[in-house]
Order: structure tokens, then sequence, then C-alpha cells
């Protein structure tokens, strides 16, 4: 058997935890520690299976930490919808969620503990005074505040904590090194005042630490060996390693970065996606075009197919960009062998058989999924008047068009082989009706003297067949590249990203359909029913994919 191919990621832990390594003879322990100032996107997907998978790999332990060390936007709303993504990837923490707001009084002490070392200080600068000393690659930044007595920063810290100030008018920065050509170590902000109630900790803070100063505290107390980062987070590891070797906690954990996620045709910025929601752009954080895990569950997207996409594209050290047809792609194989096939017609027009007996109802088993025989079939009726697709007849028809025409023949998918009489037109000149004949001797679909039947289409019996409302779903944006820092996303919205199709007709075995089952509608594609508008009276099914697949896989 060849050996497993290891990433980058894996090659650094084996190293660690091997003979000599910085964690030899210890568990392997990562976090994944997102923000709950929204809904998890497919991007954040890729980090937790890296985090949460890296984990079960060596057999270790992955935190669930909610990052909520800045109040402004943080709700207990997104921690549910964090939780309930995580679950429903099939990752689980067992007991160890945790928030970093549970680590405000060891960080405020580990802050208290720099202070008293000469390393951090009281700074007076206001924001717009800080960008200006932040001085550029020749000049050094600086603070007319950076040698305060020990004791004085002790006092106005504490003041801070108090709330004696208002916001803004003071930080604690680290003193590191104000000529740093690394600008992340030229004396950063660790605490900032926001006089804001949190949502886990209420009014007991103002102050809040800056996530560069808590999360290597944070790993360090919860005994994390490993801290996987996307990219941007390279040129803050300098300081990631400077906090943990100054405070006295003994558990020093390593960062490894990895790069991020990027998409085409969707963006990826948490700000962004909002714009989106609260400009009413979209139906919601849900909405089955967004790139969020809820969204994309309502479209139909199952776990397998986004876990399946985010090991294939794999790990890597450079920023690339996946187009988002490869995620179409791990769906359709997920979907085309474990998805129901039932038939759907979604612009239906009438087929009348007239030779058939009106008062006839016949019974066809048809498959449920050629892939999975041991599914066995399903009853499907069959009666003299049908509904068929519209697109599947033509009164003229165009050269090598094999579906219905006046002489012409087709199969219908599991039943007989029907030849075309004619048409019945409405007033405004479309067709209203198509009249056909069926040839009894060829039940199952297969002619008694071997003629040869070049075009199947799929039906639907009228007599049994469900209304219902179908939503197809395209990219959301114009654009390839939505999110390019010289472009408004907001005027690259697809206006024919959504089409809503009413008076759909479906067999009705789909009566009682659930959210999160999937079907192939044959030949149209795989849909699910929606979790937010579907109920057993009234059918609203989403497309999740076509079945066209336009994506190549590479040689």
């Amino acid at each position: 058997m060849a050996e497993e191919a290891k990433n980058f990621i894996h090659a650094f832990i084996e190293e660690d935890i091997g003979p000599g390594g910085a964690f030899e003879g210890m568990q392997v322990h990562t976090r994944f520690p997102p923000e709950p100032n929204g809904y998890l996107h497919i991007g954040h997907c890729k980090a937790l299976v890296i985090d949460f998978g890296t984990a079960e790999k060596y057999g270790g332990l992955c935190n669930l930490r909610m990052d909520d060390t800045n109040p402004v936007r943080e709700d207990e709303e997104y921690v549910d919808a964090i939780k309930e993504d995580i679950h429903w990837l099939g990752f689980d923490w067992g007991d160890r969620f945790y928030y970093a707001s549970d680590y405000f009084e060891q960080t405020y002490e580990y802050a208290l503990e720099l202070i008293g070392k000469g390393l951090a200080y009281v700074c007076e600068l206001k924001p717009e005074q800080m960008r200006e000393y932040r001085g550029d690659l020749t000049t050094s930044a600086r603070s007319p505040w950076r040698d305060r007595p020990i004791e004085e920063n002790f006092d106005l810290f504490r003041r801070m904590r108090a709330g004696e100030f208002p916001d803004g008018a003071m930080t604690l920065r680290a003193k590191i090194d104000l000529s740093s050509g690394n600008f992340n170590m030229r004396d950063p902000v660790l605490y900032r005042i926001i006089h804001r109630s949190h949502h886990h900790t209420g009014d007991k803070w103002c102050i809040y630490p800056m996530y560069d100063f808590a999360h290597p505290i944070q790993d360090a107390i919860e005994g994390v060996t490993h801290s996987l980062c996307s990219l941007e987070y390279e040129s803050h590891r300098p300081l990631y390693n400077w906090v943990r070797d100054n405070i006295s906690c003994k558990n020093k954990p390593r960062q490894i970065e990895f790069a991020r996620l990027n998409m085409t045709n969707t963006v990826l910025s948490k700000r962004k996606l909002r714009l989106l929601v609260e400009n009413g752009l979209v139906d919601g954080w849900d909405d089955p075009r967004m790139p969020t895990l809820c969204g994309l569950r309502r479209r139909g997207y199952t776990p397998a197919s986004i876990r399946d996409f985010c090991e294939r594209i794999g790990v890597a050290k450079s920023s690339s960009v996946v187009d988002y047809s490869f995620l179409e792609h791990c769906l359709r194989e997920d979907m085309n062998m474990n998805a129901s096939r039932v038939m759907a017609v979604l612009r239906p027009v009438k087929l009348v058989i007239t030779n058939y007996p009106d008062d006839k109802t016949e019974v066809f088993d048809i498959e449920n999924n050629p892939n999975r025989p041991e599914e066995g079939t399903r009853p499907v009726t069959f009666s003299r008047e049908l509904w068929v697709e519209r697109e599947d007849f033509m009164e003229i028809p165009v050269s090598k068009y094999f579906r219905l025409y006046p002489g012409g023949e087709v199969r219908l998918k599991g039943a007989y082989v029907i030849r075309c009489t004619g048409c019945e037109k409405a007033p405004d000149g479309t067709v209203a009706a198509i009249y056909a004949e069926y040839d009894p001797d060829s039940r199952g679909g297969n002619p008694s003297d071997g003629r040869k039947i070049r075009g199947t289409i799929h039906w639907v019996d009228s007599r049994t067949a469900l209304d219902a409302q179908v939503r197809l779903y395209s990219e959301l944006f114009t654009d390839p590249d939505p999110d390019s820092a010289d472009k408004d996303f907001l005027t690259l919205i697809n206006p024919s990203s959504l089409e809503i199709l009413d008076g759909c007709k479906v067999e009705a075995s789909l009566r009682g359909a659930l959210p999160g089952q999937s079907f192939q509608f044959l030949r149209q594609g795989y849909f699910t029913p929606d979790s937010k508008f579907s109920t057993p009276d009234n059918l609203v099914f989403n497309r999740s994919v076509s079945l066209k697949d336009s994506f190549k896989l590479p040689g």
C-alpha cells in the first residue's frame, strides 16, 4: 500500500511529537476559534476541517472556542448557529467548548505581569495619532508615553478597567520595537476601551484584549499544542511568540499558517455578507445563494460533499483561487451516488394519449437509484393524461431533435412508447395540449418489434401529480472576482441568480418530502425541499446543482 500523502502541517506536527520534538510524547491538541459576529461560510469550513481533521488524524483533541473579544457585533445567535453548522458537518468538541471571554480575568492578570516586567505601557495617543505616529519603512514609530513609570502604568490600567476613561482615551501597548520592519511588532495595542455590553459577560468589562494578545494566551491556557491559522496571520506569528514567551504560562503552543480559501463568483468577507443581508439583496444569512454553511445546507449541499471539497483542495502555503464549479462538482458526485430519482415537470404542458382508456390507471415500478439497486423501486401511476416538459415538444422539429413532434416517436420513461399525432393551440399561439397514441405492446418502454426509439422523456401522471414551486439558483455575482478591492461588489449582483417557477408538477412519491432529503429530478438536476418555505401542503424545492458538470478535473 502506498504511504498516505502528508501535507506540510502534518509534517510539522509529526516532527514536533516525534523524538526530540517540542511536544514529544504529548497529545496533539488544536482549536477552532470562530468570531461569533456572523455565520460560518465555506472559507471557515476549510479551517475547521483542518483543525478538527488534524486532531482526528492524530487521535488528539480539538477545542471549540468563541473568539468573543470584541463586543460590538457579537451575539449568542451566532454562537448557536456556529455550533449547529459544525455538528452538521460531523465534527464534535465534546466538553471542550469555551469562550475567549472565559479567560478575561487571566488575560488581564497577564497584562499586569507584562506591565510589571516593563514590557507594556498605557498610551494616550488617539486613534488618528496612532496612525500618524506609526512611521513607515524608513521611519520608526513613536509614542510619548513609552517610558511612563511602571507604577503609573499599573494605576492607569486599573483605572481603565474601572471605567474611568471614555472609549479611545487610552490603550495598553506592548513595549517591543518601534523600528521593527514588521509593523505588527511596533508596540502593538494589547487592550482598548469599549463601553459596550458583552453578549457573554454583560457589563463586567469595559476594556477588551486585542485578538493578537488574547489568542496565544487562550491557546496556552487550554494546552493547545498547534494553533493552525490562515496565512494572513503569518506576519503576526512573531507577536504570537512574543506574548507566549513573555507570560508565565508553562504551555508554549506553536502557530502554523495555511492558505485561506478563495473562490470565484462569491465573497467570503463577513462584512460583505452582512451587507448583502442588511440591504435585503438576499433572503437572510441562509439564502441558498450565500456561501454560508446554513445557506449551502438550505440549498441542498451535504456534509459529505463539503468535507470532500475541503479535503480535495488540500492544504497549501500559498494563496490560490478555487473555481466555484469544483464545489458543485463535489456535490454532484455525492448526489449521483446517493440521491433518489424522481420525475418532476418544471414547465408543464398536458399530454393526452388518445387511444388509452379514459378509466384506466396502471402502476409502473421504477428504480429509485441505478447506483444503489438495494434501494429498490417505487410505484408510479400512469393514465390517459400526463404532464410533460414544454421544451420536450416542437411542432416543427430542428435537425437531430429526438423528442416529441408530429409523427415522431418517443419513449416515456419506464412506461410506453408513444407517437405524437399533433397539438392544440391556445388563443395566444402557445401549445395548450399535445396529442399522442401509445403502443400497447411496448410496456416498459421497449417496442415488441425491436424498432429503435432514440428519445426518452420524463412525465408525471395528471391524476396523482402534486403541485410544487421550484427555485432555480445560479451565481449570485456576474463577475467571477466580485471580492476584488477595486470593485463595488454590490453593483455586481446577478439579477438572474434566482428564478422561481410556480405550478410545477411532481410525482406523488414526493408527498411528505423533508428538508435535508436529496432528489434527482430526472433530466433536470438535484433538488431538496426548502427548509424555510416548504410544507407538506405547499412543496417548495431548491435546485442544489444542475446535472451538467462544467468543471474539468486537472489532467
